[in-house]
């Protein structure tokens, strides 16, 4: 091999060992099993489809996803406190297993009432892993890599959610029934992974942090809840994109094609940009990134509302998704930072629940703005929610630099390695 070649070798070797490497074992485990489930959780998306092929009104499977949505209410603060109570790998590998049992329920549930029942159980377990995971990640990384590793896993979920919704449609041509099975089966995996390769419980030691804010919890921080309030807000207009940007795609005399090659390119975006992208905005204070990528975010929504070709939608996809990037990849490390050593469950657990409550309120809020105001209304509110998360982001910034700083303070466990 020539110079050149040898380069080139050494290259791609700093490259990779600058965004994969020095990361724990356990932390690889997690983020190989957020792969798998992600790409077996086929079944939830495709849950109107396979409700109407039972003959079941769309009225009937709009309450059934409404059950789900009601139980992922529940289902983080659950595994954020069965994370803190028992530690977050006995939480990971309990709700994944809980996971499993309920969407072969759902499956094999015949008749409204029973599918119902199914359905909140569903919703109740299905992100019991989420804070789990998360606290799990915060143990054993150390404070200064939480970033990079905290975006790796958002990395792989969003691949996993591009593979499932390629292999997904292929399945379904089988039968829907191959798609509770595969989505059983992804969090069964995921389980036996952490319980085989994850030592023993992981929970850390107190640190100085904790002893700092004491034992009020997460709804008594309230630098937390600030945050929690500010992703709200990002995650209202982030709601658009499943019920304002369709119907402008529609009423522009787009074809549904555009609309599905919005999820495609926002993939491929994020599997090819993410790793260096983080890697690159390190290098900046992570609250100043988030609040910077949160008004990229919404304005690059609120675009929406100047699109008319299909071009001009895609373009919107870029300015956004990138915005996506920002934020995901630094949220959960700044979080982790901020919660003491034994609530770090209930930390995340916390801020998960905002992304659910936003699902639940952004949808309808959007389709009256858009349908009975007008679809001006939307897309400057979304401007405008923009701006204001960003504004609010900047002036967290203080509070946050002193909470987090020496980013040592939080230990990790050694023997999770």
């Amino acid at each position: 091999m020539g110079e050149w070649g040898r380069e080139i070798v050494a290259n791609t070797r700093n490259l990779i060992n600058r965004h994969f490497g020095g990361l724990p074992r356990s932390f690889w485990v997690v983020f190989a099993g957020q792969l798998v489930n992600r790409v077996g959780s086929m079944a939830v998306p495709f849950l109107v489809l396979y409700l109407g092929n039972q003959g079941m009104s769309t009225s009937d499977a709009g309450t059934v996803l409404a059950a789900v949505g009601l139980g992922g209410l529940v289902s983080q603060p659950l595994g954020g406190a069965l994370a803190d109570r028992f530690g977050p790998r006995a939480a990971l590998v309990a709700g994944l297993a809980a996971s499993a049992v309920s969407i072969v329920c759902l499956g094999a549930a015949r008749g409204l009432p029973a599918i119902l029942a199914a359905a909140v159980l569903v919703g109740v377990v299905a992100d019991v892993y989420r804070p789990a995971a998360a606290a799990l990640v915060a143990a054993v990384v150390p404070a200064d890599s939480r970033p990079r590793a905290f975006s790796l896993i958002y990395w792989a979920v969003n691949l996993g959610v591009g593979l499932a919704g390629l292999l997904a449609g292929v399945l379904a041509r089988h039968g829907f029934g191959l798609l509770f099975l595969v989505q059983a089966g992804s969090a069964a995996g995921f389980a036996l992974l952490v319980g085989l390769l994850v030592p023993g419980r992981i929970a850390a030691p107190r640190s100085r942090l904790a002893a700092r804010e004491g034992g009020g919890g997460p709804l008594r921080d309230r630098l937390l809840l600030a945050l929690i309030a500010l992703n709200i807000v990002s995650s209202l207009i982030n709601a658009q994109v499943t019920m304002g940007l369709p119907l402008a795609i529609k009423d522009s005399g787009q074809s549904s094609a555009v609309y599905g090659s919005v999820f495609l390119v926002s993939g491929v975006l994020i599997g090819v940009l993410q790793p260096p992208l983080a890697g690159w905005l390190e290098r900046f204070d992570r609250i100043v990134v988030l609040a910077v990528s949160w008004a990229v975010f919404g304005l690059g929504i609120a675009a929406t509302g100047l699109a008319h070709t299909a071009l001009e939608y895609l373009a919107t996809v870029v300015i956004w998704t990138v915005g996506e990037i920002g934020a995901a990849s630094f949220i959960g490390s700044i979080i982790a930072d901020l919660a003491p050593a034994h609530a770090q469950g209930r930390y995340q657990a916390a801020f998960g629940w905002s992304y659910a409550a936003a699902q639940l309120i952004g949808p309808p809020v959007g389709a009256f703005l858009y349908g009975s105001v007008g679809p001006w209304a939307l897309w400057w509110s979304c401007a405008l929610l923009a701006v204001l998360g960003a504004a609010g982001g900047l002036a967290l910034v203080k509070p946050v630099r002193r909470r987090t700083a020496p980013p040592a303070s939080i230990p990790v466990l050694e023997n999770a390695l």
